[in-house]
């Protein structure tokens, strides 16, 4: 029995550390590019607006692919799919700093679609294998996250300023999708089917015309708008005020490594409340109040975007434990969640140029930065409804 244990403690390790080690590419390889835009900028003469599509692009190709993965999945199974998306990330970092326009703009679009099919499969594969500990490592995995962006957007500036440029910056992000690569190899002898939810039946159709189903996507949506929109154009904000790059590289970092902290708390807090409302409206508001900070107050620039990587990291979390909450079936929560995403993702695609264009148009920061305050209050409105204690109606044939 020891020596099923001890084998089974290992296979489960490796299999953990694995998972873990995906995690950490999930968000780097994209959020990392962040410091370097205005190098990027000023290499290829692009506008801001044009600048900010290269934090569009991996977001429409998460709306795209995310209702993909599922099928891919279950075509080639769960461990060869998330090799197969490491790889994919691996070639769209290659092609992203080979130093051209085009290849910059095709490689970014290819990371988001690799990063897409490790955000929908990732969790399924912590579902199946750790039925008991989702919880527990999905905080694991956030946390592996958040550190892993922090880390990204705190070297990348170093590194290109040290005579590697912005191209050697972005191929040094390589090294987390390489190391994934090399600890995920042993599960390619295991290729299970997915048990993803296929399911397109009433519980699909019927959840586009509920009103609470609408409230959470919402919640979700405008979250995941504002999270890019700062996420793409922090340093550049920052540097306005006055921030060197590698200063604005380091406060980027600190924001993401905010993000994870909530799952430390968040989770705890949630099992004792019925309502959802109260915290969901304050964690939003916490958003608008970072966002009016950096704005008047930009010599506190470390506290605001402490506060605001905690309160978009929180109201994430409340938005996915909503999803569960609010559905009344597991096929519910999967088209709850396909809703939320598809919406979210496309919500969130057009944030970073739209608000790009209006600095282009005013040259200034300060109508970006209200709109983030001002759709963190309507994401509030739409916390204090899905927070309540109910539950989707039923759909009926």
């Amino acid at each position: 029995m020891t020596s099923i244990s001890a084998t089974s403690l290992k296979k489960h390790g490796l299999l953990l550390l694995g998972i873990l080690m995906i995690a950490t590419t999930l968000r780097v390889t994209f959020t990392g590019a962040a410091p370097l835009l205005d190098m990027i900028r000023d290499t290829f003469g692009l506008t801001t607006a044009q600048t900010g599509i290269l934090t569009t692009l991996p977001l429409l190709a998460f709306a795209i692919v995310s209702p993909l993965a599922a099928g891919i999945a279950r075509r080639f199974g769960i461990e060869r799919s998330l090799f197969a998306a490491m790889l994919i990330i691996c070639a769209g970092i290659a092609l992203r700093s080979a130093g051209n326009t085009a290849l910059l703009y095709i490689g970014t679009a290819m990371i988001g679609c690799g990063i897409a099919m490790g955000n929908v499969l990732l969790p399924g594969l912590i579902k199946r294998d750790f039925p008991g500990q989702v919880a527990r490592l999905t905080g694991a995995y956030s946390l592996t996250m958040g550190v892993a962006a922090a880390m990204g957007s705190m070297m990348v500036v170093p590194i290109a300023q040290h005579g590697y440029g912005w191209p050697g910056a972005l191929m040094a992000l390589m090294i987390f999708p390489i190391v994934a690569l090399l600890i995920w190899l042993p599960q390619l002898s295991n290729h299970t089917k997915a048990t993803l939810s296929s399911s397109n039946t009433l519980h699909s159709r019927g959840i586009w015309t509920s009103a609470l189903a609408w409230q959470v996507t919402l919640f979700l949506g405008i979250n995941s708008l504002i999270y890019y929109v700062v996420i793409g154009w922090l340093p550049s904000i920052l540097i306005s005020h006055g921030y060197s790059e590698a200063q604005a590289g380091s406060l980027h970092g600190l924001m993401q490594l905010a993000t994870a902290a909530p799952g430390l708390l968040i989770g705890l807090m949630l099992s004792r409340l019925k309502s959802q409302r109260g915290i969901a409206v304050l964690m939003a508001l916490l958003c608008a109040v970072s966002a009016i900070g950096l704005l008047y107050m930009p010599v506190l620039a470390s506290l605001w975007v402490v506060l605001f990587g905690f309160g978009t990291g929180a109201t994430m979390i409340l938005g996915l434990t909503f999803i569960g909450l609010r559905a009344n079936s597991a096929h519910q929560a999967a088209a709850l969640s396909g809703m939320a995403q598809c919406v979210g993702y496309l919500l969130a695609a057009f944030g970073p140029p739209v608000m790009g264009k209006v600095h282009d148009i005013t040259g200034q920061w300060s109508l970006p930065l209200l709109g983030c305050a001002v759709l963190a209050c309507v994401m509030a409105v739409f916390g204090s409804l899905a927070g309540c204690d109910a539950e989707i109606s039923p759909t009926r044939p």
